[in-house]
């Protein structure tokens, strides 16, 4: 969930010097921005990986400060509760065999941690919502010792200035009320990241919009939360609402909110979504910091506590250059290293298709139904009907084998991507297609067998990641 800080506890002067801060360096970025003093370098691609730590009945494991000191991994971090982690990776260039460096990165990194964990007498998970999770695991005293939680904590409750209300209607109903921030930490993600030129920057985000639909649908491995089978990715209504904080003037439900699709396509360049950020969202962690404006500390910040499923960023290049990147968050954790990967190449080929003909035709979907379409897909899945360009609602399957994953492939070999790595790893989503299996589909099918034996279900998708078979393949 971001970066540490130093403090827990902030007074008014500390917002308002903050606030100033902040206002300076988003107009300092509009102004690099507009001088188009960004780093041109070609399209980079990276990731992070959220997991879980298990003890051997398979219930969450809060023991991430003595996992992470004793793993002495520089690529592992800690997540909002004791019994997440994260997993980072060094980016590379989006081209020639991008997704086999990266899944052989993303292989040596996760089966490292995988045998300290078990060295440990416990096992990473990566999966988006542990389905022996139980409300009760989600107390403050579960919470990792970094500043930066305790402060959102504290914060996003008195923002709200009520309890964080859940209610979540899928196959079955859920609805309860949770009194700090650790119900966020029931969901974990695999999130992406391509640093882009900045003439092209806001259209790729837009086409990540329209791809987050069928990202999301073929990518779902989040059906249960305590018990309930509710959306087939439920990490993105559970999210939503746990903060469920929004702008000033008391309108701490609305209109804009911290978790979201988004509020609209970008017209100009990435920097609506920055000049969004100051005018709409009071600063959540306003730790006032001595840099320099050029070094955009208290934008990337503030940045940080809004988490839109597709978010740019700002970075820089070794040489101290500012580039944008593009996050994007919407696939599930897991199941496995190489069906992350999957994912990812599905993402980038299909973003960037829908890029290239935004940029020389204009986008195929307008915002709402783009918006309309990644809830829709989040709640169904596989079983979702999408609207797509002729206005009309189709089938996800169908649109995926003649619209998607064709425009994906288009999307890869225009960044250069080797054949073998478009087949390879598209063709895991192809095989997820065909046997309608994702990792949705697995957990729903188990716990139906086996009458909703939760640990079991765990165990056993446990073992079937480990073997290192894509989902597709799991019996």
């Amino acid at each position: 969930m971001g970066q540490e800080i130093t403090r827990t506890q902030f007074e008014e002067s500390d917002f308002i010097a903050f606030r100033q801060k902040l206002a300076r360096e988003t107009t300092l970025l509009k102004q690099v921005i507009e001088r188009n003093s960004c780093s041109k370098q070609p399209p980079v691609a990276g990731f992070e990986l959220e997991a879980w730590l298990v003890d051997r009945a398979m219930r969450p494991a809060p023991v991430n400060k003595q996992y992470l000191e004793t793993l002495n991994d520089p690529l592992a971090s800690a997540e909002l509760a004791k019994f997440n982690f994260e997993l980072n990776c060094e980016p590379a260039p989006l081209t020639g065999n991008v997704f086999g460096q990266l899944h052989e990165r993303l292989e040596r990194t996760w089966q490292n941690a995988v045998r300290h964990a078990e060295r440990m007498d416990h096992s990473a998970v990566m999966i988006g919502i542990l389905p022996t999770l139980a409300q009760s695991d989600l107390h403050l005293g579960n919470m990792s010792e970094m500043h930066r939680y305790r402060a959102l904590n504290e914060q996003i409750l008195q923002a709200r200035g009520m309890p964080i209300h859940i209610d979540i209607h899928g196959l079955e109903h859920l609805r309860f009320d949770h009194y700090d921030v650790m119900i966020e930490s029931a969901t974990t993600s695999f999130q992406t990241h391509i640093q882009l030129p900045l003439k092209w920057a806001h259209h790729f985000y837009n086409a990540s919009l329209i791809a987050s639909a069928p990202v999301v649908a073929i990518s779902a491995n989040s059906p249960f939360l305590f018990g309930k089978e509710l959306w087939h990715e439920t990490r993105i209504p559970l999210f939503e609402q746990a903060a469920e904080t929004g702008g000033y003037n008391g309108a701490a439900r609305g209109p804009l909110h911290r978790v979201s699709f988004g509020s609209g396509y970008l017209r100009q360049s990435v920097f609506e979504c920055f000049e969004e950020n100051l005018g709409h969202f009071p600063p959540l962690l306003p730790v006032n910091q001595d840099t320099d404006a050029e070094q955009f500390a208290h934008l990337r910040l503030h940045n940080g506590t809004i988490w839109r499923w597709n978010r740019p960023l700002i970075g820089f290049d070794a040489d101290g250059t500012p580039h944008i990147r593009i996050e994007h968050r919407t696939p599930a954790s897991g199941p496995t290293p190489v069906d992350a990967i999957a994912n990812a190449a599905f993402y980038f080929g299909l973003a960037q298709n829908l890029c290239e003909q935004a940029m020389q035709h204009g986008l195929p979907l307008t915002f709402p139904a783009a918006k309309d379409n990644f809830y829709h897909a989040a709640r169904h899945g596989l079983d979702s009907t999408l609207v797509w360009s002729d206005g009309s609602r189709h089938r996800i399957e169908q649109l995926l084998q003649t619209e998607f994953l064709p425009r994906a492939v288009k999307g890869l070999q225009s960044f250069g991507v080797n054949a073998s790595d478009i087949d390879d790893y598209l063709g895991i989503i192809r095989q997820r297609l065909a046997n309608k299996q994702n990792g949705c589909g697995w957990q729903r099918r188990y716990a139906r067998k086996h009458q909703h034996d939760f640990a079991a279900m765990t165990r056993s998708y446990l073992k079937n990641q480990n073997s290192g078979k894509p989902v597709g393949e799991w019996q």
